[in-house]
This record gives structure tokens, sequence and C-alpha cells, in this order.
């Protein structure tokens, strides 16, 4: 397998690079969880991290990845196909206009 080098943005992992294996594309996975034991003996703490692109907008064709800390530790927004609904839980955004730019309903 092979593995790499990732570095790890904000919690308690910050500033540190570990090895990580990649997949078949070459990309590590999409979140990265870290059990920690818990000093009493009880239920680990999870640290969870999430892959974001390490150096946007650089243009070189292939992503460099780093992951950010997720201090919510929720799931990820899951796979969005085309003919899914929308998740429940997150109320849909009820001005769709970015910016408060003017569009055809304001006249």
């Amino acid at each position: 397998m092979k593995s790499e080098d990732t570095p790890f943005e904000g919690g308690p992992m910050d500033g540190r690079v570990l090895p990580v294996l990649v997949g078949m594309t070459g990309h590590p996975p999409k979140t990265y969880r870290i059990p920690v034991p818990a000093p009493d003996g009880g239920p680990p703490t999870v640290l969870v991290y999430r892959r974001v692109p390490r150096n946007a907008g650089h243009g070189l064709g292939f992503a460099r990845w780093k992951y950010a800390w997720d201090p919510a530790g929720g799931k990820g927004a899951g796979r969005k196909w085309p003919w899914s609904r929308p998740d429940p839980a997150r109320p849909a955004d009820p001005d769709a206009t970015p910016g408060g730019k003017p569009d055809d309903a304001d006249g």
C-alpha cells in the first residue's frame, strides 16, 4: 500500500504530519478518525478530521490534501445524487441568490 505524508490543521493534532494510506486513485480518505483512549478507562474520544485541498487554486492539475479538524465530529454531507431528497435536518436557503444580487423576481 502507498502512503502520503499529510498535514493536520486545528484541534489536538495541529501542525503534525502523519503518513496516511491512499486508495487506488491516489487520494487519502475523506474523513480521518483518531480514537483517543480515556485516562479512566472509559469509552475513547474520537477526533474527526475532514480532507480539504492543501493549496486551492495552484493549478497543477492534481490535488494535494490536508486534514482540517471537525470539532462537531458529525457525519459528512454524504453523496449528493440529483434524485436525492433534501436533508430535513438542514433547512433550505430561503434566498438562493448569492450576495444579495438582483434576480428576475426582484423586478
